[in-house]
């Protein structure tokens, strides 16, 4: 048991984190924005009413010989009262500092900030600990040049703050409603969003087990179209691989039924009464053939699934056909010795410029040796008159294409036989050749693994017997290879 496993993610759970963590984010932000554009809002009238104040208080100030005078009717008292809410205060200074009328508490202006009359200016104080508003005027005294009477207005700041909350409930408590309803909808569109990928999962729990066809990309989404059609390549893949597992189990069966039956036939012959010696040598001599044949038709089948299977699953390093042709060949002198048939090669040799293909050592000398046995089993020779059976690899560097042929001087194969002949267990009649039918689609199907062309035709046309020359074109790696498989041995 792993101590620290992975946990297995929720595709639904984290594109709804996604959406809802950055709207519970911004919420608070958008709380503390509107808060502060509220304050601005609920200043701006209390601030147009200060400022008038101070206006209309700096009217009031006069000139009395020569000495700055501040007169307050009463209904300009009235402008000053205090409310329910807030305390207002105003202040009247002279021009020499002196406190002509009102709150001698309250601070003056800064002395950094220039003394321009007839501009009301404002700012934010404190009266005794309390936060208030302020309003000053500097008011120019006539047959004064740089002295100038103050007027201010303050007030605290509680109806500011009361229409400040009322703005922030306005705005706010609809988001208290919006917002969970906004996660609801978020949550029901995403659960119909990925309602197609449990449409797309129950199709296929209800899949029979032997249904491969493909699944259909009309039903599920854009995004979700590539993963089917991976689905659909894997199904593919899958589908090859169980039908090339049933022709090979069918081709075993079919393959391996007649030499099983010559081998119990000849087995119960020899185990009658009365057989003689030399009767049941001939027995044991069809016995020990017919063991040879299916051994030979196991491992041809064998090679065939190997072929088959192998695709692209083993890696490919540069091979240099000439060498590994050179091997194969060298092996199978002793059964060409025992045929009596002329085997040799001709053509380029290792190490030569054009001679590497890009391939499997050990399928490409299955190649090799299947072309040759095949040419050998079909070359009628005796001791008098032997069989010539000659392996060639031709380069091309310029081309970039490496050509590798098998030539004989058998029958030849006729126009009307030369496809039929790499299918499975087609065996071409009256040549009186022995073999199983595997070897020719085992080269077609190693070659079409390494992007080789097979071919056939007359070895010597006109001439009887015309003779076969199969040919394989490779597209060669080039002259730039440096790493050659020595690999030929590997495949013999």
């Amino acid at each position: 048991m792993k101590p620290f496993k992975q946990e297995q993610h929720s595709l639904f759970g984290e594109i709804l984190d996604w959406m809802l963590t950055p709207l519970l984010l911004l919420w608070p932000i958008s709380l503390a924005l509107t808060w502060l554009v509220a304050q601005g809002i609920a200043n701006k009238p209390f601030d147009r009413a200060l400022e008038y104040n101070a206006q209309a208080l700096a009217q009031l100030v006069t000139v009395d010989r020569g000495q700055a005078r501040f007169n307050l009717p009463q209904p300009a008292g009235e402008l000053l009262r205090a409310d329910d809410a807030d305390s207002v205060y105003f202040q009247v200074m002279g021009p020499n500092g002196e406190l002509l009328a009102g709150e001698s508490a309250l601070p003056s202006p800064p002395d950094s900030q220039d003394h321009v009359t007839g501009e009301v200016r404002l700012r934010d104080a404190e009266l005794r600990g309390v936060a208030i508003r302020m309003a000053y005027i500097w008011v120019r005294i006539p047959g004064r040049d740089a002295p100038q009477a103050l007027v201010q207005v303050a007030e605290t700041r509680e109806k500011r703050s009361v229409l400040a909350t009322e703005i922030i409930k306005g705005v706010m408590l609809p988001q208290f409603v919006i917002l969970p309803l906004a996660v609801l909808l978020v949550w029901l569109a995403l659960a119909r969003g990925i309602k197609p990928l449990h449409q797309l999962e129950a199709r296929i729990r209800a899949r029979d087990p032997h249904d491969l066809s493909p699944l259909d990309y009309g039903a599920v989404p854009l995004e979700v179209a590539p993963l089917v059609a991976s689905v659909n390549d894997l199904l593919e893949r899958l589908g090859h691989s169980m039908a090339t597992q049933k022709r090979f189990l069918a081709d075993a069966a079919h393959q391996l039924k007649t030499p099983l039956a010559g081998l119990r036939m000849q087995a119960d012959l020899a185990q009658r009464e009365g057989t003689s010696k030399a009767e049941l040598k001939r027995s044991l001599e069809q016995i020990g053939r017919a063991s040879i044949r299916a051994t030979h038709t196991v491992n041809q089948l064998l090679a065939l699934a190997r072929a088959e299977a192998s695709g692209q699953q083993q890696a490919l390093v540069p091979c240099d056909m000439a060498r590994l042709t050179m091997n194969v060949v060298r092996d199978l002198v002793p059964l060409a010795l025992d045929k009596h048939i002329d085997l040799g090669y001709e053509g380029a040799q290792p190490g030569e410029p054009g001679v590497c293909v890009d391939g499997n050592p050990t399928l490409l000398a299955e190649l090799v040796r299947n072309l040759l046995g095949n040419a050998m089993n079909y070359t009628p020779s005796s001791s008098e008159q032997p069989g010539m059976v000659t392996a060639r690899v031709l380069a091309d560097p310029f081309g970039r294409v490496l050509l590798l042929q098998v030539e004989d001087s058998g029958p030849g194969v006729a126009p009307a036989e030369r496809e039929l002949i790499f299918h499975p267990f087609y065996r071409t009649l009256g040549t009186g050749a022995d073999g199983s039918g595997l070897g020719l689609p085992i080269v077609l199907e190693i070659a079409r693994q390494h992007g080789a062309e097979v071919s056939v035709n007359d070895a010597h046309p006109g001439q009887v017997p015309p003779g076969a020359c199969f040919n394989v074109r490779f597209p060669a790696l080039g002259t730039d290879s440096r790493s050659v498989s020595e690999g030929g041995d590997s495949g013999s």
